[in-house]
């Protein structure tokens, strides 16, 4: 019955965005757009249903947190680019070179190229784990399972890399502030080192929810949500930022640059604003997880860069394709998803049930965040708390 029920909303989901998308052309052309498709949960569609729903959205990137052969097997020739990813537990193993060959012959080259596997993240989150010899162990795991691609002849198209939580770093307001933890700056080199040499980027995850459910009264909620407000300008570099995302990536250049490293890319792996949470999760609502995603995909589909970057499209991955309903922790975590797992929306971002110009997906006017402001006076109600002074900022 299950996958009856979501074989239904799985066509007629296809079939509205197919109306949509063949006279409004939505999302195509949206390079700079990934999905997270999170897979901890007891009722989740087959990754054939799975792959049926994400093309209907015109989704071209999609990641992964395993090696599923399932999903590998199932996503051939089915033109979405992939990353797949190196479990924390299996760090410490791939360090070893002929541990890493093995992986990457058992679990990459048997489905590449008919799967367009375009990155290997390995592990997830480490440097803020608390676990010192996992954060010892990643950059040479990193190292090997690289030097096992240009073994294979597969390091031209796949690129390595880690996703790192926004709390690598110690200072993010304002962003030209940006610097990582000191505590960290010894073992984050040679990952930025790594990054450097092997041309691959800089994966953070970012969440501005978590910052306005720590402070409420002191964050402009429109200002995490991408919604009309006056923003802040960053007093050193005078660039303005409309929403909290972007300065939040910002920041993580600027600690980049700091370290001697100004030239890395930076991508958002993950993003999202859970739908529902407990009682003390200030924010976790419906009605803002519909509003953040859905202006988040208006600036996708404006191609935008961040303040410091406004050329350069900045590449972002929403949290998540589906809820999960085995994740442990509060209940946020299991209502991340823009659909719950029978197919159907569990809110509408635009993506379908609406005209594209109805629903400001095609027609609206979108104000660039990357202009200079050189005179200003009390344009957002951040506080003073967040302010860190800081070294001399580096160069672009």
């Amino acid at each position: 019955m299950t996958s009856m029920c979501f074989s239904f909303a799985i066509v007629r989901t296809f079939l509205l965005f197919s109306l949509l998308s063949s006279d409004f052309g939505f999302l195509q052309g949206v390079s700079t757009l990934g999905i997270n498709y999170g897979q901890v949960a007891n009722n989740l569609p087959s990754p054939d249903q799975v792959l049926t729903l994400i093309n209907s959205l015109k989704i071209t990137k999609a990641r992964i947190y395993d090696t599923n052969p399932q999903v590998l097997t199932s996503f051939a020739n089915s033109g979405v680019n992939l990353i797949v990813t190196v479990p924390n537990e299996l760090v410490s193993v791939v360090m070893d070179p002929q541990k890493a060959l093995q992986w990457v012959t058992t679990n990459i080259k048997p489905y590449f190229p008919e799967t367009n596997i375009t990155g290997i993240a390995v592990a997830n989150e480490v440097f803020t784990s608390g676990d010192t010899q996992l954060m010892t162990n990643l950059v040479p795991a990193m190292a090997s399972i690289h030097s096992a691609l240009v073994q294979l002849g597969l390091e031209s198209f796949i690129h390595v890399s880690t996703a790192n939580s926004l709390a690598v770093l110690a200072n993010s307001y304002p962003p030209s502030a940006g610097a990582f933890s000191s505590d960290l700056a010894g073992i984050m080199r040679p990952l930025l080192q790594f990054l450097a040499n092997t041309g691959a980027p800089f994966w953070i995850n970012a969440y501005p929810y978590f910052a306005y459910k720590d402070d409420p009264n002191r964050i402009p909620l429109d200002y995490v949500l991408f919604n009309p407000n006056l923003g802040m300008v960053d007093p050193y570099t005078k660039l303005h930022y409309d929403n909290m995302l972007y300065a939040q990536v910002d920041a993580a250049i600027f600690a980049i640059a700091r370290m001697g490293f100004g030239g890395l890319d930076v991508r958002v792996s993950e993003t999202g604003w859970p739908s529902s949470g407990d009682q003390n999760e200030l924010g976790a609502t419906l009605e803002n997880a519909a509003i953040y995603n859905t202006n988040l995909l208006r600036r996708q589909l404006g191609n935008e860069g961040t303040p410091l970057r406004p050329n350069q499209r900045l590449e972002v991955y929403l949290f998540a394709l589906f809820n999960e309903d085995m994740k442990p922790g509060p209940t946020s975590e299991r209502n991340y998803g823009l659909f719950r797992p029978d197919g159907t929306m569990a809110y509408n971002v635009g993506l379908i049930g609406k005209s594209p110009s109805s629903a400001g997906i095609a027609s609206f006017a979108l104000t660039s965040s990357a202009t200079q402001a050189r005179h200003f006076s009390s344009v957002v109600e951040v506080d003073e708390l967040y302010f860190r002074t800081w070294n001399a900022v580096p160069r672009f």
